[in-house]
Order: C-alpha cells, then structure tokens, then sequence
C-alpha cells in the first residue's frame, strides 16, 4: 500500500478513458482509479519483463494503479504506436527516441509527428557478439573481413537500431549477410546452425534477456565469446547513445569465455526509459514511480534484472531539450534531484 507521502496528493481522475489511462478493475480486492497500459516490446525481452514486473509490484503495493503490458514489436516501433494513438505509455530506448526526432536512421523515410514525453529509467541493456562453434570466428576484424551470416537483432527493436548503426559505422554490416528473423524464431535458426554469429544482451550485468537465454540453451553448448579489436571499440566510443562496457560475460549456462581464452568482453550499452503521453494523468505517472522507487524488491521477484531504483538513478536516462512528463517533474522535485536546465511539459 502507499506510505503517507503518497495519500492524499493524487485527485485521481475516476472514469477516465483515453488510450493508455482507462478506468479498470483493480487489485488488493478494490478498485484502481486507473490503469495504465505500456506498450512492452516482444515476448521475453528486457522491457516487457520489466514492464511485467512492474505490474506485479502495483498489484500487491497500490490500490490507485493498476499496470497491463503490452506486446509489440520493439522500441523503434514503439515511437510509431506511440504517433498512432495506439499507446500513450511506451518502453523506449534514448536513441530510437533522438533518431526519431532527427529524422534519421528508420525515421528518416517515415518520420514521427508526436513525441512523448520523458518519464524515468528502467533498464541498460548490455549488447556483445557471440560466435557459433565451426565459424572460425575470432573477434570483430573476422566480421568486418565478412562473408558470415549474422544476427544483428530483430528489426524494430531499439537495440537493433543501435547495433545496426554500430555495424555500418563500423564496416560490418555490408560485408555481411543479415538475419532479420525475430526473437522467437532465432533459437531455432541456432539449433540449425543457419547463423554464424549473433548480437545478443542482457540487462543491468545480470541476466540475459530472455530469448536470448532460449539461445544459450538451444546452442548445444556451441556458443563462444568474441573478441571486440581496437578498431570496433572505438566504434562503439564514437556512437551517440551508445556505452563501451568491458567486463565477463553473464547469464550463459554454458562457459562463452574458454573458446578464446577471454576474461572480459565488450559491450555496447543502452538505455531505456518509460516514456508518457499527455493524456496519461500526472498522478498516475506520479504513483507509477514511487512503485519503482519504494518497491523495486517485488518487482525483483518477477524480474531478477530489476534496478536498484532510487529517485537519482532514475534521472540517469533524462535528456536535454526533451520534455518531461509533469507526473514526474514532481517526483524528481519531491525526492530533489530535478535538475532546473530540464524542461517540463504539459497535459491535457
């Protein structure tokens, strides 16, 4: 249940019916004065486990807001749910969300009119080449030498967007031949050893994302980890929205690191946020968040790669020059770590 930071602020708006806040049923055995439906992204992936966990945590500590998640096919095609009026709460990644606003990348034939607005951190996902046993692949020049088939994400998802950058930039991409098949059906491509090396991620150095532990396991055990060269990682330095990480592979059950005697790897790091509409109601973003904050424990139970949350660490994601959703302008504001060089938007 809330604690009394939390009463008697929210004039919540009952009976409300615009997409993404609906007056619906609620948990604890009474009524939520609103539900908020959030546009995940494929099954087994990073945001709808944490969009999944977040529900939970509203279950069983809010009698105000009640949480549904949403499959679709990814962040980047979230911005376009978004433009449509087919959500007003989105998981999306911070460079999905500036190519859209600059009209590059996939937005730069079909771009977007409608942006939401900023919310708060959720998850940084950790990206790495995996190699297949008989590839004869060694580290990221083989890739760049080319004439593999690779993996590099499913279209649609923001992690592709990055990754896909990161490859043309890097020399990778056109050497190449690509597999655009989704998360669903890449385990089996695996199992068939129709993929020579394959782009995979996990979330806040825990664990990986759940397709992609479907591909640890139906490997055979023939997965290995690659080395990234010099050339590669100054790549990844050079990409806006992107992270070099160096450290040991995690969440395989099998050991990725023997095949070429590595300790630590590289990954390409990013972040993603809830982002909100204007029509979702500032209280309702407001309560979203102390969720998080207060019971980020729960939330743990059913995604064991949820971040410690802290209102600080929250702020991690917020980008200049973008607007943020009022709900949570008076969250940071409560909790003091709004920065004033922030903008706040409005609601309708």
């Amino acid at each position: 249940m809330p604690d009394n930071r939390s009463q008697g602020r929210r004039n919540f708006l009952k009976g409300a019916a615009t997409v993404g806040i609906v007056s619906a049923a609620g948990c604890l055995g009474g009524d939520a004065d609103h539900t908020i439906t959030i546009a995940g992204t494929a099954s087994g992936s990073a945001t709808q486990a944490a969009g999944q966990a977040l529900a939970r945590a509203a279950s069983e500590h809010s009698d105000e807001l009640q949480i549904d998640v949403q499959e679709t096919e990814g962040w980047t095609a979230n911005m376009y749910e978004f433009d449509e009026g087919e959500f007003s709460t989105i998981g999306v990644d911070n460079n999905s969300w500036q190519a859209a606003i600059n009209e590059e990348e996939d937005f730069a034939d079909n771009p977007v009119e409608n942006m939401p607005m900023q919310g708060f951190l959720f998850t940084s996902l950790e990206m790495h080449w995996v190699a297949m046993d008989g590839s004869g692949i060694e580290s990221t020049e083989d890739l760049r030498d080319g004439g593999y088939t690779i993996y590099p994400i499913e279209p649609g998802f923001g992690t592709r967007l990055l990754t896909e950058q990161l490859l043309r930039e890097d020399g990778i991409w056109d050497a190449n031949d690509i597999n655009n098949e989704d998360t669903d059906d890449i385990p089996g491509a695996v199992e068939e050893d129709r993929v020579d090396a394959l782009a995979l991620y996990g979330s806040n150095g825990i664990e990986l994302a759940g397709w992609c532990q479907e591909v640890d396991v139906r490997s055979g055990g023939e997965l290995y980890a690659i080395e990234a060269d010099d050339q590669f990682r100054e790549s990844i330095e050079e990409l806006e929205g992107a992270a070099l990480v160096e450290q040991e592979p995690y969440g395989y059950e099998q050991d990725v690191t023997s095949e070429l005697g590595l300790d630590e790897i590289s990954f390409w790091a990013l972040q993603g946020q809830w982002a909100f509409g204007p029509d979702v109601d500032p209280d309702a973003v407001y309560e979203m968040a102390r969720i998080a904050d207060e019971h980020h424990d729960t939330m743990r139970e059913s995604d064991p790669t949820t971040l410690e949350y802290d209102p600080e660490v929250m702020t991690e994601v917020i980008m200049e020059d973008v607007d943020v959703h009022p709900g949570m302008v008076e969250f940071y504001q409560d909790n003091d770590v709004w920065d004033d060089s922030w903008s706040e938007g409005e609601t309708e």
